[in-house]
């Protein structure tokens, strides 16, 4: 399940160019045994070409849902709701929301394990919450002709919101399980690095493309949202409909040739006792509670206390992701050859200190047009070291049989710790004497680099030791013989 390890080459040497799209689709190690231990059984249902084309429809499917997801989260919907007359309570809601729901990964699990088709299962779960963004077109029409008020368009956005994270929290967990087995084990790092950089790229222009429509749009910015909504659900119908060309995998067929039994398998609930997975649990945890303290109220900060227009602000978004889609080519490489763990450390360092800079960000030009563009240049850059390698990690703690079970309870963990340090942040930002806003980023960055501490005591096959690392960065100089 773990990334090659075989080359390991110094991190100030390395030089990786850009992987060419074909070599992604036909590299060698689609050749290999694609899950074990059942491989025989398995490569009887899933033919190379079948991966190929799986790799490429996953690619495309995950553009569509990428400008979807943009359109109904992030900087959009914030101004949105702020528009509305929201306030940090709606904002709080607007990030917990989608974290709280993330408890009902377990049932997800539960559900797919007692399935006879990913691709069944993954369409009916994730198409009806789509849907049920179109019942908010109309009702931004109605608060514009002053029908119904802004507070109940918030509301029931924020309804909309959880009711739509309540469906797609059963189908998260076996949408990793079923992407876990159609991307070849060495081909991760790569492939989801290539993946999460095409979807920057598309970040990077239809962000603030989607920005600038809202803030120019004749009708007003609310209009202009609700246009871009429309564009948003249709694309994220189509996104759906991509699974369809993907290769189905049945999820019994998972299970061990040595099982005697066919009944259905749940949750294996031994994953309690593997201890190194609760250690790296220890760390999402931590890790989920200490950036969601002040995740939510970036956007909130830049809108509501620098009172910068929502065009700008999506600007701002879209070099973070251009920067993301740049470094994931080379985190990604760099996973596969060092590890995922170590660049979870080196990178999380330089996360957890990114919160603090954010109290040199000023009222000023240099500010708005130098500093904070930098800012979002290298959390995107460092994010996306982050979330390629937490996501490579995970697939290669868990087993086989039970990925989605393992997936489901890292995904709950997270979720309520998430939730936890979103309502947590909220209730602080009400105190003035902890520093508003810029108190939480302060608390947010040490938080992070506390959580760091579990995850040195990880284990991940096939990476380098921490003193390697360091060996890497800190090379020690040999003392010169002088003796002839």
């Amino acid at each position: 399940m773990l990334p090659n390890q075989e080359d390991v080459i110094p991190l100030e040497s390395t030089t990786l160019p850009p992987i060419p799209i074909q070599e992604i689709y036909e590299d060698r190690a689609l050749t290999e045994t694609i899950i074990s231990p059942s491989p025989k059984r398995f490569l009887t249902i899933i033919s190379k070409s079948d991966i190929r084309h799986s790799l490429k429809v996953l690619t495309f499917e995950s553009v569509f849902a990428t400008i979807f997801y943009s359109v109904i989260g992030g900087a959009l919907l914030s101004n949105f709701l702020l528009e509305l007359g929201a306030g940090p309570v709606e904002i709080g809601l607007l990030a917990a929301i989608p974290q709280v729901v993330n408890l009902l990964q377990p049932l997800g699990a539960y559900l797919i394990n007692r399935s006879l088709s990913f691709r069944q299962y993954s369409v009916s779960i994730f198409l009806p919450p789509r849907l049920l963004w179109l019942i908010l077109v109309p009702a931004i029409w109605l608060v514009r002709s002053s029908h119904i008020a802004g507070q109940q368009v918030v509301q029931l956005t924020l309804a909309i919101l959880l009711i739509g994270n309540i469906i797609e929290a059963l189908g998260r967990a076996p949408w990793l399980g079923w992407t876990a087995v159609l991307v070849p084990q060495k081909l991760r790092g790569r492939y989801f690095g290539f993946r999460s950089s095409i979807l920057g790229l598309t970040n990077f222009v239809a962000v603030p493309l989607l920005g600038l429509v809202v803030s120019v749009w004749p009708g007003g910015t609310l209009e202009g949202y609700g246009a871009i909504l429309v564009v948003g659900i249709i694309l994220g119908i189509i996104s759906v409909s991509c699974q369809i060309w993907m290769t189905d995998v049945n999820p019994q067929v998972l299970k061990t040739e040595d099982s005697e039994t066919t009944q259905p398998q749940g949750i294996d609930f031994s994953l309690l006792k593997d201890t190194n997975f609760l250690k790296f649990v220890l760390y999402l945890s931590i890790w989920c509670f200490a950036v969601n303290v002040s995740a939510p109220f970036f956007n909130l900060y830049l809108l509501d206390n620098l009172s910068i227009d929502i065009s700008v602000v999506t600007i701002y978004h879209g070099l973070g992701t251009a920067a993301n889609m740049l470094m994931l080519l080379l985190w990604g490489k760099l996973a596969d050859r060092i590890g995922n763990r170590p660049l979870l450390i080196l990178v999380g360092v330089l996360v957890a200190v990114t919160p603090l800079l954010w109290l040199a960000v000023g009222s000023n030009q240099i500010s708005f047009w130098v500093y904070l563009p930098l800012l979002h240049i290298l959390a995107g850059g460092t994010w996306a070291a982050i979330d390629l390698c937490t996501n490579n990690m995970m697939m290669g703690i868990a087993p086989i049989r039970y990925q989605s079970g393992y997936f489901a309870i890292a995904g709950a963990v997270a979720g309520i710790t998430g939730a936890i340090g979103i309502t947590f942040g909220s209730f602080l930002a009400t105190f003035p004497a902890i520093g508003g806003l810029l108190g939480l980023f302060v608390l947010s960055g040490l938080l992070r680099m506390l959580a760091l501490v579990p995850l040195v005591f990880v284990q991940e096959q096939r990476s380098i030791s921490l003193v390697q690392l360091m060996q890497m960065l800190l090379p020690v100089k040999q003392p010169v013989d002088l003796v002839n």
